[in-house]
């Protein structure tokens, strides 16, 4: 029965997003024929805050935060950084612009421009969206522009894990994101994210709960290789999705760290 309750609710979530996203993407196609740069973002992160108060509302999924002490504050707006997350879920895709204080960048697969009304939006912001199946193409363009917007105060965010990844599974690092911090000198943050716990990858199926998020100290990037940066992340980042969500792993939770907030 609870399954048959979850699917219903997730089906008229999903008919939420199409039916606001329609209206949502014209509005910001026609806003961004006179305005660029963030009125342009922060019109397409309200869509998304739509999306994620739906889903809370609909179906259940709340969230927790811990560790916003660790990135810049709203006023501090030429403080860039290179935010490294794990990748479990659409949901943390969403969430981030919705519920972060600054601008993101993303660095995204170019195919995702090609999704009507979402990605037609996602091509009037300024992020970084390249071809992956040109790899030093690509990496120039992230460097490119990922120094160009960091410079500015945005705040790049990449998933070195580089696709969604199964709850209670880690995948392979890739480098790409620390290496860009060095290069830029800009501080790298690590996230871990359990959405899966709500909103498992491949699937439309939301199940009630709490997405726990933990934001970790920044880490400078100075004298620093980029393998062995990327490897103190990962090991940040997979040590708090164990304790954050330990049930989905073999191995016990390290030790609790302290700073939870109530779900919201």
């Amino acid at each position: 029965m609870s399954t048959l309750l979850s699917a219903i609710r997730s089906l008229i979530f999903v008919i939420v997003l199409i039916v606001t996203v329609i209206p949502w993407a014209l509005g910001v196609l026609l806003l961004s024929i006179f305005r660029r740069g963030d009125p342009v973002y922060w019109a397409c992160a309200g869509w998304l805050k739509v999306a994620i108060w739906s889903a809370r509302y609909i179906c259940g999924v709340r969230w927790r935060i811990q560790g916003m002490e660790n990135l810049p504050t709203a006023s501090d707006r030429r403080a860039g950084v290179v935010l490294l997350s794990k990748h479990q879920s659409t949901w943390e895709t969403f969430a981030y612009p919705a519920l972060l204080s600054h601008p993101l960048a993303y660095v995204f697969k170019r195919e995702l421009l090609y999704v009507p009304f979402f990605g037609w939006a996602m091509a009037r912001m300024d992020m970084i969206h390249i071809d992956r199946g040109r790899r030093t193409e690509a990496w120039n363009k992230v460097l490119t522009q990922g120094k160009r917007l960091g410079g500015q105060g945005n705040w790049v965010i990449m998933f070195p894990e580089g696709t969604r990844i199964p709850r209670g599974q880690a995948g392979d690092y890739k480098s790409g994101g620390t290496r860009l911090a060095i290069e830029a000198g800009l501080p790298v943050v690590p996230i871990a994210a359990t959405a899966a716990r709500c909103w498992p990858r491949k699937s439309f199926l939301l199940k009630p709960g709490v997405v726990d998020i933990s934001i970790g100290r920044q880490i400078r990037p100075e004298g620093r290789h980029p393998t062995e940066l990327m490897q103190e992340v990962k090991d940040w980042i997979e040590s708090e999705m164990h304790r954050l969500d330990p049930e989905a792993y073999v191995s016990s939770a390290p030790a609790s760290v302290a700073g939870n907030t109530a779900p919201n």
